[in-house]
């Protein structure tokens, strides 16, 4: 979905460094939980929690688009 990849995209426009260097040291989920979170709520808010919940768009968007294609999340 869409929206799942803007709001994935965001995070990595505003912690491009952060994220550059937690993939090279495997702690991706630890360094931008917080950004993660705040994405996934807002996620949440947009297509309602049974939608948010039912599919893995925005999990996807988060291996896809953060984790440069590797299956973290």
């Amino acid at each position: 979905m869409r929206l799942a990849r803007v709001l994935v995209s965001d995070i990595l426009v505003y912690n491009q460094e952060a994220r550059d260097r937690a993939l090279r040291e495997g702690r991706l989920v630890s360094a931008l939980g917080g950004e993660i979170n705040k994405a996934w709520e807002l996620y949440k808010s947009k297509v309602g929690p049974e939608v948010a919940s039912s599919t893995t768009y925005f999990k996807d968007a988060l291996n896809e688009i953060l984790a440069e294609g590797e299956k973290i999340f």
